[in-house]
C-alpha cells in the first residue's frame, strides 16, 4: 500500500492516451459487435503497458531521456522525429482543443465550437505555463476521477449477464470485423504522449534502477484503470445501442449517444457521459501540453552553441520547452476556421498511426544494447511483445494511410 501511494506519472500517460479517439473506438465495437470484442481492449492495454514500461525502463536504467537514445541510433531517428512533432503538434492542437469544445458546447451551447476550442487552449495553455509538475500531476488526477465517476459509473449501472462478459474474453473475430478488432487493440493508452513518461519520473523525482520496481507498478496500475475504462466504453456501446442500427460517427456521435441516453432513461446521464467525453478530452490535451514541450525541447538541444546548454537537463522553464507550447496552442486556432473538428481528428490518428511502430522499433533496439546493464535488457517476453507491437502498429499505420489519403 505504502508503493501505491506514489504512483502518479503512469495514470498522466495513461490518462492523456484515453482521448476522444478511443472512446469512439470502445463505442463503435460495442455498437456494432455488443461485448465480442473484451478481449482486444485487455490485449491491447498488456501492449500498451510492454512499452510504457520500455520507455520507464530506458530512463532508469540508462539515466537518459528516449531522446537521447533515439539519437545514440544515428541521425535518421532524430531527422525523422524532428519534422514529426511539428507536423503533429500543429494537427493535434487543432484536434484537441475541437475535441474538448464539442463536449463543452453540447452542455454549455451559449458559445461556437471554434470559441470553445480557443478559451480551452488558453486555458491548458495558462496551466502548464503557470504552473509546476506537482499541480499538473494534481489537476491530471482530479479528472481521472472525474472520469472513472462518470464513465464507469454508467457502465455500473447497465452491466450486463456476467456470461456475456465472460465470453468478450474469448478470441474472436466476426466477419468485416478484423480492422475495427486491431484498431482496438492499437488504440488503447496513447501514441506519441508515451515517450513522455521518462520526462514525468524525473519531474516525480525517480531517478536511477531504485525506482524500477514503483515505476512498473506505477504503469501496471495506469493501465488496469485505462482497461477498466475502455471496457465501460465498449459496455454503454454495447448496452445502448447494439442491435439499434444507430452508428456512431466521430465526436457528434458521442454526443447523439449521450442525447440518446438522457431522452431514454434519465437527463441526469446524459450529463454524466458529457461530464466524462469532456474529461477525457481536456486531460488529453493537458498531458499533451505538458508532456510533448519536453521531448521538442530534447530534440532541440543539440543545436544550442554552448556545452553547458548543450548539457543542461530539459525542463518546463527551458525555452524550446515554451516555444512548443506556444505552437501546440496558438497557430493550430487557424485550423480551427475549417470548422470540420471531427476531420482534423482523423487527420491527427493517421498521423499518430506512424509513430507507433517508430517507438516498438527504437525500445526493441535500445532494450537488448549494451547501453544499459545486463540486469535490465529486456526478456524474451518483452522482445516478443515489442516484435509484436511492430507488425501491428506498423500493419495499422500503412492501412490507416491508404485508407485515409488514397
Amino acid at each position: 500500500m505504502g508503493r501505491l501511494k506514489k504512483v502518479g506519472p503512469g495514470f498522466v500517460a495513461a490518462a492523456t492516451g484515453v482521448g476522444t479517439g478511443d472512446l469512439v473506438a470502445a463505442l463503435v465495437a460495442g455498437t456494432g459487435y455488443g461485448l465480442t470484442f473484451i478481449w482486444a481492449i485487455v490485449v491491447g492495454a498488456i501492449l500498451k503497458y510492454f512499452l510504457n514500461e520500455g520507455v520507464g525502463r530506458w530512463n532508469l536504467a540508462s539515466g537518459q531521456t528516449i531522446l537521447q537514445g533515439w539519437r545514440s541510433l544515428g541521425k535518421w531517428t532524430t531527422g525523422y522525429f524532428g519534422i514529426y512533432i511539428v507536423i503533429w503538434g500543429f494537427v493535434y492542437g487543432a484536434a484537441a482543443t475541437s475535441a474538448t469544445a464539442m463536449a463543452m458546447n453540447a452542455m454549455v451551447p451559449g458559445l461556437p465550437i471554434w470559441a470553445w476550442a480557443m478559451i480551452h487552449g488558453v486555458v491548458g495553455f495558462s496551466l502548464i505555463w503557470l504552473g509546476r509538475y506537482g499541480f499538473f500531476e494534481r489537476v491530471m488526477m482530479i479528472l481521472i476521477g472525474v472520469m472513472f465517476v462518470t464513465v464507469i459509473g454508467t457502465a455500473l449501472l447497465f452491466l450486463p449477464e456476467f456470461d456475456l462478459m465472460i465470453e468478450g474474453f474469448a478470441p474472436r473475430i466476426p466477419d468485416g470485423s478484423l480492422m475495427l478488432a486491431l484498431g482496438l487493440v492499437g488504440g488503447v493508452g496513447g501514441t506519441i504522449t508515451m515517450a513522455s513518461y521518462g520526462y514525468w519520473l524525473k519531474e516525480k523525482g525517480w531517478k536511477g534502477s531504485s525506482w524500477m520496481s514503483v515505476m512498473r507498478l506505477d504503469s501496471k496500475v495506469a493501465y488496469f484503470i485505462t482497461t477498466l475504462f475502455t471496457l465501460a466504453l465498449l459496455i454503454i456501446g454495447s448496452q445502448f445501442l447494439f442491435g439499434t442500427g444507430i452508428s456512431i460517427d466521430g465526436d457528434q456521435g458521442l454526443i447523439t449517444l449521450a442525447d440518446r441516453m438522457g431522452s431514454e432513461f434519465n437527463p441526469l446521464l446524459r450529463w454524466l457521459f458529457l461530464i466524462g467525453f469532456w474529461s477525457a478530452a481536456f486531460s488529453s490535451l493537458l498531458g499533451v501540453w505538458n508532456g510533448i514541450p519536453y521531448l521538442f525541447a530534447d530534440f532541440v538541444r543539440p543545436f544550442y552553441k554552448t556545452e553547458k546548454k548543450r548539457n543542461t537537463p530539459v525542463s518546463d522553464q527551458d525555452p524550446a520547452y515554451r516555444a512548443y507550447l506556444c505552437w501546440l496552442t496558438f497557430p493550430p486556432m487557424l485550423l480551427l476556421l475549417f470548422g470540420k473538428p471531427v476531420e482534423l481528428i482523423i487527420i491527427y490518428g493517421a498521423l499518430g498511426a506512424l509513430f507507433m511502430p517508430f517507438l516498438s522499433g527504437t525500445l526493441l533496439w535500445l532494450l537488448n544494447s549494451s547501453r544499459i546493464s545486463t540486469d535490465y535488457r529486456s526478456t524474451a517476453l518483452s522482445n516478443v511483445v515489442l516484435s509484436l507491437c511492430i507488425v501491428l502498429f506498423g500493419f495499422l499505420a500503412v492501412h490507416s494511410i491508404i485508407e485515409k489519403f488514397f
